[in-house]
């Protein structure tokens, strides 16, 4: 994809490579408000660097996005194939653009979202406590989905889920960036491997599939809406804001990195579009072929697991499951390391205004500097939210979900996106950041675009939730 932000890479940053807390980024210039020509020497683009893009990848593309691109080809085939790819060069833009803020200002997006105004704080404390509970719950409850498929004998799906859970906790609370990057793109390589893998062995009529790339609405009722959902859906909700986290805990601090950022950012969506497509190829070949409907969400999975076994044999099946197993616990995983962060960084920066309001500090500025030096993911506020992920959802596994809580869980998560894509475009238009890094003409229409799809599909969620039943 083209350059997002409309500018050349003019600056960068010197030196050698260098891990997490050690990384370039302190010297003169590369802090924020850098002017031209006074930052560091731009790194070469290259595949060794290759990190962020993986975990952002792997997080973003949980079971749910693959069950709506299989029942996506399961109802349309291959014609809305064009909407897959449009989501993914959105989310491309997106991630870019929290990756350019960190990067050229040296201050992270929080610590952009408070400059904003107190709003931005009360919406990310509401949206993470109340998402958070929810979410711990349901990602538990997919990731132990396959395993139970797997191991079916050995204890309930509740179990299951805890037990998801309790690694993930623990994986999480042990392990620094480097380790946490590592796995993920172990298990990046089997979701890969099992997509292609199906994608080729249902035998994807490739004519179709191209004749798929070209814009065209299927002719059914709330077909826009439909199509909309899917591009608003492929992979990411605040994973696309971890992103920028996730380049600083790797030791990019400063515009040095912007190339090597830009090709990350590419990689990370150009898997994620391999997923999608590969299992909109399965849904247009097994499902929609044989007029064979799935249900939403994950169970959607164990159902296209028992389909399988019946076309293909066991080994299929079960080869699938665990591929269905890795693409579950990276969302798991992911969030639980990357959101965390942030969380880490609300606290950070709301001490700091505290000190600052007494007269006890200067500054209340939270930079990528400390997020790469790790001290984030070894503090009690980045624990703590770990806990609130992987405990209280706990209950949610026993007693169900309540209904209210379920309705505000689906309000701020569809408002998350058009926050996100909206409050960029302000900053990143603004003299917050230096001028050689504000956005260009492409970059604002991509965020701009983006920004009215979330609203669009941020109003649509709000309308269909039963309000009646609420008070």
């Amino acid at each position: 994809m083209a350059d997002t932000s409309g500018h050349a890479d003019t600056k960068g940053s010197s030196g050698s490579t260098k891990g997490p807390g050690s990384g370039p980024g302190s010297g003169p210039g590369s802090g924020p408000g850098s002017g031209p020509g006074s930052g560091p020497a731009p790194r070469k683009s290259s595949w060794k660097y290759i990190g962020p893009g993986i975990v952002v990848a792997a997080t973003g593309v949980g079971a749910g996005d693959l069950v709506a691109t299989l029942i996506a080809g399961s109802n349309f085939g291959y014609t809305l194939l064009w909407a897959a790819v449009i989501g993914c060069l959105v989310k491309i833009s997106l991630a870019e653009a929290a990756g350019r803020w960190h990067l050229s200002t040296g201050r992270t997006l929080f610590d952009g979202w408070a400059s904003l105004g107190r709003w931005t704080s009360w919406f990310f404390v509401a949206y993470v406590v109340i998402w958070g509970f929810v979410y711990g719950a349901a990602a538990m409850s997919s990731s132990g989905l396959p395993l139970q498929a797997l191991f079916p004998d050995v204890m309930d799906l509740k179990w299951w889920a805890i037990l998801t859970g309790l690694v993930g906790l623990v994986f999480v609370w042990f392990n620094k960036y480097a380790v946490f990057e590592k796995v993920m793109t172990v298990l990046v390589g089997v979701m890969f491997v099992v997509t292609v893998y199906l994608a080729v062995r249902v035998t994807p009529n490739l004519g179709e599939a191209f004749a798929g790339l070209l814009p065209v609405l299927p002719d059914e009722k709330d077909s826009v809406l439909n199509t909309l959902g899917l591009i608003g859906g492929v992979g990411g909700t605040i994973t696309l804001a971890a992103y920028g986290y996730w380049v600083n805990a790797k030791g990019w601090t400063d515009t040095g990195w912007m190339k090597v950022m830009r090709l990350d950012n590419r990689v990370a969506y150009i898997t994620t579009g391999i997923f999608v497509i590969a299992m909109l190829f399965v849904g247009a070949e097994l499902l929609h072929s044989s007029s064979v409907a799935i249900a939403s969400g994950d169970k959607g999975l164990i159902q296209l697991g028992d389909i399988l076994e019946e076309e293909y044999g066991t080994a299929t099946a079960k080869f699938f499951l665990i591929g269905f197993f890795a693409t579950s616990f990276t969302s798991l995983i992911g969030v639980w390391h990357g959101v965390s962060l942030m969380f880490a960084d609300f606290v950070e920066r709301f001490r700091r205004d505290r000190a600052a309001a007494s007269g006890t500090a200067d500054t209340a500025v939270a930079s990528g500097e400390e997020v790469a030096s790790g001290t984030h993911e070894r503090s009690w506020p980045f624990r703590a939210y770990l806990l609130w992920l992987t405990f209280p959802p706990m209950v949610l596994l026993f007693e169900g979900q309540p209904f209210r809580l379920i309705i505000l869980y689906g309000v701020l998560g569809a408002a998350f996106l058009p926050f996100l894509a909206l409050t960029l475009v302000w900053l990143l238009n603004s003299s917050r950041t230096p001028p050689e890094w504000r956005n260009g003409l492409l970059s604002n229409a991509m965020l701009t675009i983006a920004g009215l799809l979330f609203v669009v599909l941020c109003v649509k969620q709000i309308w269909d939730q039963p309000w009646s039943e609420f008070f």
